[in-house]
């Protein structure tokens, strides 16, 4: 049975014994010095794992269109492209895929997220990431695997991850629940060291994607966020509530940490607060 949600580190080394297929992809990164996750890819990472940078792998260019609309810091990728991508990496129907990173599953779950969006089920984040694999005492290694660019394009499913743009959030803003995955304090609307506006959609209530982890980095058990998440969701269905974070990123960690309790369906608002602050005509609300 494939991992869909979390793996382990000692599940993923029991795959490795068995010979099983996989793709590794280390997802390291910093928003506020984008080469810093490839650098420490360098200095050592999962054996076998390529690496996945945000804004060149896992987003499109952050421009905007003919009309002067702004996507987001972090647009989705067309799915085309992140297909011709994967299938470079090596990745078939039936990998189990595994992406982790050194900050809580930050980046990751974004990698895991546009893989579910590509049709691939056997998609996990690594439970804990670097830091657990580092503290079971396993190897990391330097060498870099090849991309095969002459490989054929990763055999794209249906998108079942559900996403909901600008246009349509804002009509539905009083039939629907949000969900923003920001620090508290980006939130409210007390600072936003990324964005040109700061506050909040109207109506979003805060869940900041943080609080799915244990004090070591490793995601709290199913029942626990089954706990916590429940309140949130109001009794209402998973589909009814949107996720969005600063940039459609950690939104994503919201996203898996809903599924791994159990609700899977729940909208991705891709351009998130970037795209959304970028209108002056969209509300905004503070406090």
């Amino acid at each position: 049975m494939p991992y869909r949600t979390l793996i382990t580190v000692a599940e993923l080394q029991a795959l490795q014994r068995e010979g099983q297929p996989l793709l590794l992809l280390d997802c390291g990164f910093d928003l506020a010095d984008p080469a810093a996750g490839e650098r420490a890819y360098a200095q050592g990472h999962l054996p076998g794992a390529h690496y996945a940078h945000l804004e060149r792998d896992l987003s499109a260019p952050a421009v905007r269109d003919a009309q002067g609309r702004f996507p987001g810091r972090h647009p989705l990728p067309s799915r085309e492209a992140l297909a011709a991508l994967l299938g470079q990496l090596g990745l078939k129907p039936g990998v189990q895929a595994v992406a982790y990173d050194a900050q809580g599953g930050m980046f990751a779950a974004r990698a895991w997220w546009l893989l579910r969006w590509l049709g691939h089920e056997a998609v996990a984040v690594l439970d804990g990431g670097r830091q657990a694999w580092a503290e079971a005492g396993a190897p990391l290694d330097s060498a870099v695997p090849a991309r095969d660019a002459s490989a054929a394009p990763y055999a794209m499913g249906p998108a079942t991850m559900p996403t909901l743009q600008a246009g349509e959030l804002l009509e539905k803003l009083d039939r629907v629940r949000i969900l923003d995955a920001r620090a508290p304090e980006r939130y409210r609307g007390d600072t936003e060291p990324l964005d040109a506006v700061a506050g909040h959609i109207p109506g979003a209530l805060n869940r900041f994607f943080k609080l799915n982890l244990l004090p070591d980095g490793r995601f709290k058990s199913a029942q626990a966020l089954r706990e916590e998440f429940a309140p949130l969701l109001a009794g209402g269905e998973a589909s009814a509530l949107v996720q969005q974070c600063g940039s459609g990123v950690t939104a994503c960690h919201n996203l898996l940490a809903l599924e791994h309790a159990g609700w899977a369906g729940s909208p991705l608002y891709p351009g998130s607060w970037s795209e959304w602050c970028s209108d002056p005509a969209r509300p905004v609300a503070r406090a």
